[in-house]
């Protein structure tokens, strides 16, 4: 048998690395006995399988019994901690570290960057010896996920060369805001300075689009995918109709599934059906739904919640018991906490708020405030004060700053009557010591957005705005709608 060098080794250890925890400490206790264990090159493998398979006192126990370390020992052992979410000893390695390297700095920057602590990270960022595009796109990664565009474009614009993954998360995190105008911009620069999108960039900014319902720049990206023929790509017709969909575009999402996806997944049978349950089309996505099982694709716990909403928006309440008592029995998959809701909120919205009460008893698990908060709209649907008066106690329990609870019990107290009661709820919601949000509206007009708050005037426009929503008014109330109380009822 040839002899086993720690090059061989370390390759092994790699390569069992995929298999667990377990083949790991086989391996490792078989090069213990031969004595290479105690190889630079076997101690650095040991350390970066252990870590990335859950046994981070492993990996430090190798890592503190190594005779000679050199820098990728520290850099790993040091990854090791970040991935355990062990920052204060990272950090406390990285300042003892007898040298450093580009990744060393790197490694710190990110750990800092994924726990939120992007200053932290930035001044670590100023006194790096040398930086690559690795650090300057963490930095500004980390900026995007604080919130702080501003500060993140200071450093994307001062950066001496950008790659793929910085201008795609300067445009991501342009696009997830709002800013379609600014992101619309970058996605040019990018284009002018022949960078091109790849399937992981192109899925990152729809996803981006998806988020803040940015149509305009999603239909760039969608004629990008088609000049480059990306659209071959499964991932990317996903992400497609997922953008399309959530930004109300149903109909272009069902011609991407219908005519680009050449080769569907789960994910596009999910998303399609979802994207009609969303928008009120429930017969369409039962039907898609129908199409999906003929087709040889086995629904998922999420294509059950996509049907169960599809039955909800519909208000077949019939159908919706049915599949939600048969999901074991004809799909295998055992109803979630999700699937719960869905079907509480059918309930409710059906008027069986007593048939909803004892289906939240009847859970395996505790309910949460997505389960009371639709109770809670049933409640004031139909103006059932003592499920109502239930459902907010619940609530108060879970969400004890939220004011907008008591506000809804007070409206519901008011419709009934009850005036005694309504002032005892909006005193309750003073004394939550929080004000309700106030609602508002946006909408995207030629690639910017405007957003409308209730009886903010700050927008340039909003006498004309106000006068057009007043001939609205008039025209539903010919129509044959009156106002009754926050609803418009045909007579």
């Amino acid at each position: 048998m040839p002899l086993r060098d720690s090059f061989t080794y370390s390759f092994l250890i790699k390569a069992v690395s995929a298999a667990g925890v377990g083949p790991v400490r086989a391996v490792h206790s078989h090069v213990f006995k031969l004595g290479s264990v105690e190889d630079t090159f076997v101690g650095n493998a040991l350390i970066d399988a252990y870590s990335k398979n859950g046994g981070f006192l492993d990996a430090r126990k190798v890592f503190d019994e190594m005779p000679a370390r050199d820098v990728v020992s520290w850099n790993t052992a040091m990854a090791a901690m970040v991935r355990e979410g062990e920052l204060s000893g990272a950090r406390k390695m990285f300042d003892e570290m007898p040298e450093r390297d580009t990744v060393s700095w790197n490694t710190m920057l990110d750990g800092y960057t994924k726990a939120g602590e992007v200053d932290a990270a930035f001044e670590l960022f100023q006194r790096m010896p040398e930086r690559n595009v690795v650090s300057w796109s963490t930095i500004v990664s980390g900026y995007c996920k604080k919130g702080d565009l501003e500060m993140a474009r200071v450093i994307f614009d001062k950066m001496p060369s950008k790659n793929l993954v910085t201008w795609t998360i300067m445009v991501s995190a342009c696009a997830e805001k709002g800013l379609v105008d600014e992101a619309g911009k970058l996605f040019a620069q990018m284009k002018e300075a022949d960078v091109e999108l790849d399937v992981a960039s192109v899925v990152s900014i729809l996803a981006a689009c998806a988020e803040s319902g940015s149509l305009s720049l999603g239909k760039r990206i969608h004629r990008y995918v088609r000049k480059r023929k990306l659209g071959r790509s499964t991932h990317v017709c996903n992400a497609l109709i997922d953008m399309f969909c959530k930004c109300g575009c149903v109909n272009r999402a069902d011609y991407v599934f219908d005519t680009e996806t050449v080769e569907k997944d789960s994910v596009s049978w999910n998303s399609i059906i979802g994207g009609f349950a969303m928008h009120g089309h429930g017969e369409k996505a039962l039907e898609l739904f129908a199409q999906m099982k003929q087709q040889g694709f086995n629904p998922d716990a999420v294509t059950m919640i996509n049907v169960l909403s599809a039955c909800r928006h519909m208000g077949s309440v019939d159908e919706g018991r049915r599949y939600f008592s048969n999901m074991e029995r004809d799909y295998g998959i055992m109803p979630q906490i999700e699937h719960y809701g869905c079907m509480i909120d059918l309930l409710g919205r059906g008027g069986l708020i007593k048939e909803a009460i004892d289906l939240i008893k009847s859970m395996p698990w505790e309910p949460n405030e997505v389960i009371w908060g639709s109770l809670l709209s049933a409640c004031r649907l139909h103006k059932n004060v003592e499920y109502a008066e239930i459902a907010v106690n619940e609530l108060s329990k879970l969400q004890p700053s939220n004011a907008g609870n008591f506000a809804v019990l007070s409206n519901i107290y008011a419709e009934a009557g009850q005036w005694s009661d309504m002032a005892k709820a909006r005193m309750q919601m003073k004394g939550t010591g929080s004000q309700k949000t106030a609602g508002s509206s946006w909408v995207e007009l030629d690639e910017a957005f405007h957003e409308f708050t209730v009886g903010d005037r700050k927008h340039p426009d909003s006498d004309q705005i106000s006068e057009m929503v007043d001939r609205l008014s008039s025209h539903v109330k010919r129509a044959g709608c009156v106002p009754a109380g926050h609803e418009l009822l045909v007579q």
